[in-house]
């Protein structure tokens, strides 16, 4: 996952900011041109729990981002990464997850 030798997650955080779980979510349901509704339909969640995830009031467990990630179609690597650095940032771990191929 590198663009000539960067990591593709580093240029997308100097570009966005700083990755989320929910950010990676609100992004890929907007690239797949799907609703609230439409994408709470395929994970099979209420679409006020959809909600709550991209607004980020909802944390979710790294195992439940992969679960969404692979319903979706998308990478498990930056779900889950992007999941696991939500739970850090949320207990103020100052620490940053890394992914590793």
């Amino acid at each position: 996952m590198t663009t000539k030798g960067k990591n593709l997650l580093t240029l997308l955080e100097k570009d966005l900011g700083p990755m989320s779980f929910a950010g990676f979510l609100r992004g890929a349901r907007a690239s797949k041109d799907l609703s609230q509704a439409d994408m709470a339909r395929m994970l099979g969640i209420a679409r006020s729990t959809l909600c709550d995830i991209e607004k980020g009031r909802h944390i979710v467990s790294p195992a439940l981002a992969a679960k969404i990630a692979k319903a979706c179609g998308l990478s498990v690597k930056i779900a889950v990464s992007a999941a696991l650095q939500d739970q850090l940032d949320k207990a103020h771990i100052k620490m940053r997850v890394a992914m590793v191929a």
